[in-house]
């Protein structure tokens, strides 16, 4: 493996994000975005005719602290 130090270690920090939202709970400022982006991915995935709403759901959680990490 090579030593990337420039660019974001993305799944370090997505690991880090997803473990302050267990251990804190609603108090960590990424759990309402995260929850309102499942809630949206499963309205979606609801409404369209092939796609169910869990996958809409993971879908939109997964956006959601995509972006959130990105930033």
């Amino acid at each position: 493996m090579s030593d990337n130090s420039n660019g974001p270690d993305w799944i370090n920090d997505t690991k880090e994000e997803l473990t302050g939202i267990a251990k804190e709970g609603m108090k960590h400022p990424g759990t309402k975005p995260l929850l309102a982006g499942a809630a949206i991915g499963a309205l979606g995935g609801g409404l369209l005719p092939i796609v169910t709403w869990p996958i809409g759901l993971i879908a939109g959680a997964g956006l959601a602290i995509y972006t959130r990490v990105k930033k």
